[in-house]
């Protein structure tokens, strides 16, 4: 066979360059069949299919085949990858912070893969770099910046969009250090309840861990304002640059919303005692917490979506911070969290322009682009290829839903997770660990019968001779998971899941939790309730 009876073949396995009806029919044909392998491993369960245990020594010695395969044939097998997976917006799904995804972002995400636009010019994106600075609009308005001064673009990830920030702040406070290097007395500021990727991105800019400052939180999960003061105020007097303070607005373990008026109040008093000649960048990692902005300047007295008065309540409660967003320097947004999309949509956003300007490089680098054209992120950006699939997503339900529908969705799972709250609280045997956050996630813990949990709680955090008692109960509440899990495998129950450490003791032991996190707009009275039927069923087993 010549290669071009095998150029006949593989051109069948395009989409078409030009309009071909009946190639088009096969095209169309070949993903519902996708669609429809897919759907028949749904079963009452909240998995695909079976679980399978995965042979990743086996993996490593797969080999390429000599001769070519057939869209069908790779088909079935891709759609077999997806034995066992999660179905995020099953209602008895309330793992993680995973979202369910709508139908128009997977178009979105669809129509982008299909021509494949680079988000790098506009050159080669047309107007999908237009719907890139659309969402860089409408989002910025939501959060209170002014479209006009403000920029932003998609990126890799939420860690993607911190790294953002910390970059644009190290840029201020050590003027050049993109092109002479980091020195080494740059820090960065995060609270011991942020995302692990400020380590990361400490490590990988090479800011160094070291020079990672982790301030402690209070018992509401929001960074301690007075130990935040003390340590800039020490890093200040020693010399020390600060690269950026990372604002956490919705802890993924407890929606702690930091409190960002006081931190840039603070701020701007140390820049005037210090003399500073830079502004410390102040990046909110809001990845979580952004979608609340829905709800700015919905009037809560009047209530016209009708929630429960507690509802309302955590509503009004995240907003008190959340309306506060417009304060940062820049904000990490993640639409596939809050926003509904699949992976991977995170959008940077940052007030001043000129701040994202200071990562440009030279037109000397890049002989062969950016000739022309109105939009030319690749200049600045640290992605050379960005793909259109995370804004035609974002765009897509930010369309979608509009305000109204945001609040909706959003209020519904909050609803939710009060609801679940209520249950948890009704029962002796159960306590919700983070009562006053207002977010989609609870921790709670389950203790055998005969313990008192009205006053346990706060003897083992704040008591060191209960430490043998915590442990216990650490593992104690790691049996109640496994078996709360175990039933969900059988389809009896609901999936949860569990930190090691929800925080530390006064004494600085970890803290073991359950963790229901509710984001599917399926979940309704029964599947809240359902979790702690199964936690009760678990300790009657357990005890």
């Amino acid at each position: 066979m010549t290669y071009r009876n095998i150029l006949d073949k593989i051109r069948l396995a395009f989409p078409q360059p030009v309009s071909d009806t009946i190639h088009d029919s096969y095209f169309v044909h070949s993903m519902m069949r996708a669609l429809d392998q897919v759907d028949d491993l749904k079963t009452h369960l909240p998995f695909l299919g079976n679980i399978v245990k995965a042979d990743f020594q086996a993996a490593k010695q797969t080999k390429i085949a000599d001769s070519m395969s057939t869209v069908e044939e790779v088909t079935s097998e891709l759609v077999g990858y997806l034995q066992g997976m999660t179905i995020f917006g099953h209602p008895r799904t309330q793992q993680n912070v995973v979202a369910p995804t709508t139908i128009p972002s997977l178009i979105g995400v669809l129509l982008a893969s299909l021509h494949n636009p680079n988000l790098a010019w506009d050159e080669f994106s047309r107007l999908v770099a237009l719907a890139e600075v659309e969402v860089i609009g409408m989002t910025s308005q939501l959060i209170g910046y002014i479209p006009e001064q403000a920029s932003g673009v998609f990126t890799f990830g939420g860690t993607g969009t911190t790294l953002y920030g910390v970059k644009m702040g190290l840029e201020k406070a050590c003027p050049g250090a993109i092109k002479k290097g980091i020195p080494d007395d740059a820090v960065v500021f995060v609270s011991d309840a942020g995302h692990y990727c400020a380590a990361n991105i400490t490590g990988w800019l090479g800011i160094g861990t070291d020079n990672l400052i982790t301030i402690p939180t209070t018992t509401e999960n929001e960074i301690d304002l007075e130990i935040l003061e003390q340590e800039l105020r020490k890093a200040l007097i020693d010399g020390k640059k600060i690269a950026a303070i990372i604002a956490t607005l919705g802890t993924t373990d407890a929606f702690g919303l930091d409190n960002l008026t006081q931190i840039v109040t603070m701020r701007e008093k140390l820049v005037d005692e210090f003399e500073l000649d830079y502004h410390p960048h102040i990046h909110a990692d809001a990845v979580i917490g952004w979608a609340w902005s829905v709800f700015n300047d919905y009037d809560f007295e009047n209530n016209t979506l009708g929630f429960r008065p507690r509802t309302v309540r955590a509503l009004a409660g995240a907003c008190r911070r959340i309306q506060h967003l417009h304060l940062a320097d820049s904000v990490g947004i993640d639409f596939h969290k809050t926003g509904f999309t699949p992976y991977i949509s995170s959008l940077v956003l940052v007030k001043d322009k000129t701040d994202i300007e200071r990562l440009k490089r030279s037109r000397e680098q890049m002989p062969y682009l950016y000739h022309f054209g109105q939009y030319r992120p690749g200049m600045f950006t640290l992605e050379t290829s960005r793909s259109g699939t995370g804004p035609l997503a974002a765009l897509a339900n930010l369309r979608l839903f509009g305000e109204e529908g945001m609040r909706a969705i959003l209020g519904h799972i909050v609803e939710m997770t009060q609801l679940l709250r209520e249950h948890l609280e009704g029962h002796e045997g159960t306590t919700v660990l983070n009562r006053g956050n207002f977010g989609t996630v609870t921790l709670f813990r389950a203790y055998p019968i005969g313990v008192d949990t009205f006053e346990i709680k706060r003897q083992e955090f704040e008591d060191v001779t209960y430490k043998d008692s915590l442990l216990a109960h650490n593992s104690y509440n790691h049996e109640i998971f496994k078996y709360v899990n175990s039933e969900a495998m059988e389809g009896r129950g609901v999936f949860i899941s569990t930190t090691d450490c929800y925080r530390h003791t006064s004494y600085g032991e970890p803290i073991v939790a359950l963790k229901s996190f509710i984001l599917s707009p399926f979940v309704d009275e029964e599947d809240v309730k359902s979790v702690v039927d199964k936690v009760l069923e678990a300790r009657e087993q357990i005890s």
